[in-house]
């Protein structure tokens, strides 16, 4: 358990990372700096990256744990509580995106003066600096949603977003759990996330990062309000949490049934 609430506290944190950088888009629609604003997405990614390393061969060790002791079924469990966790991350990223948003507009203007981001960074560390943006980082009031314009924003463009999210957060626990299951075709199952987070790649790349990017553009040349960019970033954040909470959940023992069935289906093939 405390490998699974290790595991949970990385989940959270990328999971809190991707859902904060869908607020640099509103930072940047903002400022009407994107590509600065894009910049800072990657340095974000950084931390979640750094926890992915971590995360990894945790869960790795939670899957030979579980072949070495028999105990497969009860893996099934421990991945519901990551799911859990990766469900806190982005509800936490949700509450902190309009304080977040300040900042990054803040940190964008400060980055036009300075041109670097380590002066940026030392600037931001400075006590009275970390004290102001610590002061922002407050929950959202009730007036945030008072702009919120479902009309303006495509369905598909939302419901692919849920359906993508859902698959990213079970592809790679999905293949673990089917390598638990098939421990002699371990190494071929693990390797088999592709074939449920393809789908959900795809997805990004056509559907949803292109939309997203053009409701963007369309608020930076003055074709859109801004407001409709906050509405863009509400509705993702919340598919977010709709995916983690419940379609992810539901759809986790299907996909490990998947990976199990074509790495059969490959194991007879090689032999």
């Amino acid at each position: 358990m405390n490998t699974v609430a290790i595991v949970c506290c990385f989940t959270l944190v990328i999971h809190l990372t991707e859902a904060l950088a869908l607020s640099m888009r509103l930072a940047g629609a903002r400022t009407k700096q994107i590509a600065t604003s894009l910049s800072f997405v990657n340095i974000a990614f950084l931390a979640a990256r750094l926890s992915n390393m971590f995360q990894a061969p945790l869960l790795g060790a939670l899957v030979d744990q579980a072949v070495r002791l028999h105990t497969a079924p009860e893996l099934l469990g421990s991945f519901r509580l990551i799911l859990l966790a990766a469900f806190a991350g982005n509800l936490l990223g949700m509450l902190l995106t309009p304080g977040v948003s300040y900042i990054l507009v803040r940190g964008i203007y400060i980055f036009e003066q300075q041109g670097s981001i380590p002066r940026l960074i030392f600037a931001a560390l400075r006590p009275r600096n970390l004290l102001k943006i610590l002061l922002n980082l407050r929950l959202p009031s009730l007036r945030y949603l008072a702009g919120v314009n479902y009309r303006a924003i495509p369905r598909t463009f939302l419901y692919c977003n849920v359906l993508m999210v859902g698959i990213y957060a079970v592809g790679v626990l999905a293949a673990l759990l089917a390598g638990a299951f098939l421990p002699e075709q371990r190494a071929t199952a693990v390797q088999l996330s592709g074939i449920v987070n393809g789908l959900a790649t795809i997805m990004l790349a056509v559907l949803v990062d292109p939309a997203g990017a053009h409701i963007t553009d369309q608020v930076v040349h003055g074709k859109r309000p801004l407001n409709d960019v906050w509405t863009m970033v509400f509705f993702l954040q919340a598919g977010r949490l709709l995916a983690t909470l419940i379609l992810a959940q539901l759809i986790l023992w299907p996909a490990a049934r998947y990976i199990m069935a074509v790495t059969e289906w490959i194991a007879r093939l090689a032999g």
